[in-house]
């Protein structure tokens, strides 16, 4: 073989084999030596063959980019190119030091992403766009009998026969390869004639994480929003987002960047394998140690990230609430009753909830259960504000002995004053100087009440039990009547059980115990039992972690991910780390705090993005709606949901809807306008515009009271109150920068079948819907609700597979745009190295 020969072979970037096929010629120059030695024959004894090194290095440029993939890496590569095509990608290093005591960002890379230029000719490439076969003949012959292409698509949607014979065989293959011309012309027809015919919000579209490449989110989701289609939610629907955060927060995920591990002096890690999901940020985990900081890890086995550690705690899987919950009960004991840390109490007046006054609801039985916040409208004079009261809650404050209504609460963001949207620890009325008071322990004028708690972890119990707690409470007379009162804190000092000087035990069986009492909820005696991790570990951790957070004003980090937050209740398991990095004051904190990772993306430009992805500069607001109620709907995976509310539901909780299932929870949330659904209505808002128009309603108020006095009498309903009726499916979808089918899709056997209407394995009885109250029952469950599904992607997977057309796309090496992530703070382009 010729050098000429090999080079050639290089040039087309056989990467994969260059390696090999080198070493391949080497031995072939050695075979021919071997040979002329023995046979008399002189070959050319020269070292060109050396060349095909030297040739690898002489690229024509260099580009720098990204890759738009949810691993919030966010890294910087630089792709070499010759002869238009991508011969090799290596880190890019010219990361600038964004803090002088800080380990520099880069090396940013991993293994992954230097072999991401194989996707580019793989031979999974989508290259044409390509539509399945048998719905292809369908719309051609329709088109030969001269309708146009909206009849056409209306005449194969309206003969059941033509329908299912291109439904149902999706996933099994029989595309072929169209123009772009006419797979446009298909997709406008379907998109016009669901429009007219049902309406354009049973246009759905589902693409995740924007930040990972911001622009081309915005593409489809701007095009939804300008037809009236569905962007759906993302990051709920596959559990990457954990709830307890919009819950406790009311944000997102708001987290420290990587490299605030560095500045932490005391990090538990919990289900989140750093090095080997954080691989780029991993450095920071390791370095810190250099610096004395100790770090504790929990794993239920022998995970990368453990051998980085200084301690392992073996939890047994799924029980870290468990561990956390207890490390909780030990810091209230010794560091709020035993001992008053004063940085502990001032961040917990300033910073949490904890001061907040709640109201006790009574019991049939004489017991109380917690029930809302006290508000600024529960007092005659309103505590002197008037704007936005049901908005403000109250404190108690320990200079006046008077209940005030301090700064910072949600009313006032909305307030017609300006000036109190802060924490400053002053009454918003009269701008004074208050002292939040934590707890009522010992204070004069108080009662001791018996509080029930939901016990959800009682042993040979399925469903959840009450446990007693006593609280200490004040009596308020309110304009609604006479009111018992109590702290967030006492209340929480009641729940986990701590001993409280001063609080007579009301049940001999349900004495406040110690750390050792193995039956008691939350101490470190309950959790050994559950976790596997000796109580006297526990109560060790929890002492240094709160010792040092003492010491370093919050520099003590929690660090998890994935591992904890994939379990059913994960907002418990979160809420119960929460707890405790706010009992340290730790949150917001550099170096300390609840640092979660899991496609953790954040969109910086967010401001000017947004009217860019939804259409702002074209419609105020667009369609969106809930993903994951979404989904659960309409696969119907609520006509086969065993689990009921009433085993999740606490005795004392309120008895409003009980009796309904989940699906109903879903309704009623919808109705009562918490959740965003899609379709809205059982008929198309095209048709109810055009309606209220003709009926003389010319504003928007005047078309909205129509609209709400058309759903109270019931002639206009919520398409979720009849889900299965045909009017209400979702009929055409576009999915784009992800494998929804492939790897999102929770609960695929149930796509398959009612989504996509294909093979599909779902053996269950689906009677179990048949108890919903507020969804009409149909007998026959839909099989193949979609009309149209279309893929997006630059390599056939699952998604495809099972998609009516796919059209290929750029990968992250051939288009421009912006790739963001909160692990680090830089903004990452995507550059275009080959077309």
């Amino acid at each position: 073989m010729k050098p000429r020969e090999y080079e050639f072979l290089i040039s087309w970037n056989w990467r994969r084999t260059m390696s090999h096929l080198l070493d391949r010629l080497k031995f072939l120059v050695r075979d021919q030596e071997t040979f002329a030695d023995g046979h008399g024959v002189k070959l050319r004894d020269d070292r060109q063959w050396e060349d095909a090194y030297r040739h690898r290095w002489r690229y024509d440029k260099v580009v720098r980019t990204t890759h738009g993939v949810n691993c919030t890496g966010g890294c910087s590569w630089n792709v070499h190119v010759k002869n238009g095509l991508v011969v090799f990608e290596m880190q890019a290093h010219d990361y600038p030091e964004t803090r002088p005591d800080l380990p520099n960002h880069e090396p940013r890379g991993c293994q992954r992403g230097a072999s991401f230029s194989w996707y580019l000719y793989s031979p999974h490439r989508i290259k044409y766009p390509m539509v399945r076969g048998r719905l292809l003949e369908l719309y051609r012959a329709e088109k030969a009998l001269g309708k146009d292409p909206v009849e056409a698509w209306r005449a194969i949607q309206e003969d059941p026969r033509k329908r299912s014979s291109y439904v149902a065989v999706r996933g099994l293959g029989g595309f072929v390869r169209s123009s772009w011309d006419e797979v446009n012309e298909i997709i406008a027809a379907a998109n016009v004639y669901t429009i007219l015919q049902y309406g354009p919000d049973r246009i759905a579209g589902f693409s995740v994480i924007p930040a990972m490449s911001m622009i081309s989110y915005a593409s489809g989701a701007r095009y939804l929003s300008l037809i009236g289609g569905v962007p759906l939610s993302f990051y709920d629907w596959y559990c990457d987002l954990p709830p307890s955060s919009p819950q406790v927060w009311g944000e997102q995920t708001d987290v420290p960047e990587s490299a605030d591990w560095f500045n932490s002096s005391y990090i538990i890690v919990a289900g989140t394998n750093i090095p080997a999901t954080r691989t780029p940020d991993a450095h920071f985990y390791s370095e810190v140690r250099y610096k004395g900081t100790k770090v504790v890890a929990m794993a239920p086995d022998y995970a990368e990230y453990v051998k980085f550690a200084d301690e392992w705690l073996p939890v047994r899987a799924g029980t870290d609430a468990a561990f956390f919950l207890a490390m909780g009960h030990v810091v209230l004991q010794e560091f709020y009753i035993q001992k008053e840390v004063p940085y502990f109490m001032d961040y917990a007046r300033r910073f949490t909830d904890l001061p907040m006054q709640v109201m006790l609801r009574a019991l049939p039985d004489g017991r109380y259960a917690s029930d809302r916040f006290l508000r600024a409208s529960d007092f005659a004079d309103q505590l002197g504000q008037y704007s936005n009261p049901d908005w403000k809650t109250v404190i108690f404050d320990e200079l006046s002995h008077t209940y005030r209504c301090p700064k910072g609460s949600i009313g006032f963001r909305w307030d017609e004053a300006e000036g109190n949207w802060n924490l400053l620890q002053e009454d918003a009325s009269s701008h004074t100087s208050i002292v939040a008071e934590l707890s009522a322990l010992g204070k004069p004028n108080i009662e001791l009440v018996t509080v029930v708690f939901p016990h959800y972890g009682k042993r040979g119990e399925d469903t959840p039990t009450l446990m007693e707690r006593t609280v200490c409470v004040r009596r308020l007379q309110t304009k609604g009547g006479e009111s018992l009162v109590c702290s967030v804190f006492d209340l929480l000092l009641a729940q986990y059980g701590v001993l409280r000087p001063g609080v007579e035990v009301m049940e001999e069986d349900e004495r406040v115990a110690d750390y050792t009492d193995p039956d008691h909820c939350f101490t470190p005696g309950w959790q050994e039992s559950i976790t596997g991790i000796s109580q006297d570990v526990c109560v060790r951790i929890a002492r240094e972690f709160a010792q040092n957070a003492a010491a370093t004003q919050g520099r003590s980090m929690v660090i998890v991910g994935a591992g904890t937050n994939h379990w059913y209740h994960n907002d418990m398991n979160y809420r119960a780390i929460i707890n405790l990095v706010h009992l340290c004051g730790c949150v917001g904190q550099s170096g300390g705090g609840w640092a979660h990772y899991v496609g953790q993306e954040a969109l910086r430009p967010q401001a000017g993005w947004l009217p860019l992805a939804f259409a702002g500069d074209w419609y105020p607001h667009a369609r969106q709606a809930a993903g994951t109620s979404y989904w659960y709907l309409h696969t119907d995976q609520w006509r086969y949901e065993r689990v009921h509310p009433e085993q999740l539901l606490q005795p004392a909780a309120k008895a409003s809807y009980r009796g309904h299932t989940l699906a109903d929870y879903n309704v009623v949330a919808e109705r009562m306008g918490w959740l965003p659904a899609a379709p809205h209505f059982d008929r198309n808002p095209l048709e109810i515009m055009a309606d209220l128009e003709r009926e003389g309603h010319s504003t928007n108020a005047e078309a909205t009271e129509a609209v709400v006095t058309a759903l109270q009498s019931g002639e206009l309903r919520f398409a979720s109150e009849d889900i299965d009726h045909p009017n209400n499916w979702p009929r055409n979808l576009f999915v784009w920068r992800n494998n929804l089918i492939g790897t999102n899709a929770k609960g695929h056997e149930y796509f398959l079948k009612h989504l996509l209407g294909a093979e599909n394995a779902v053996l269950g009885q689906d009677d179990a819907g048949s108890a919903s109250q507020e969804i009409r029952w149909r007998e026959r469950a839909p099989i193949g609700k979609l009309d149209l599904m279309v893929d997006i992607n630059f390599r056939l997977n699952s998604t495809g597979a099972y998609s009516d057309i796919i059209l290929p796309t750029a990968t992250w090496y051939e288009k421009n745009d912006l790739n963001t992530t909160d692990m680090h703070p830089f903004v990452h382009p995507l550059g275009a190295a080959v077309d």
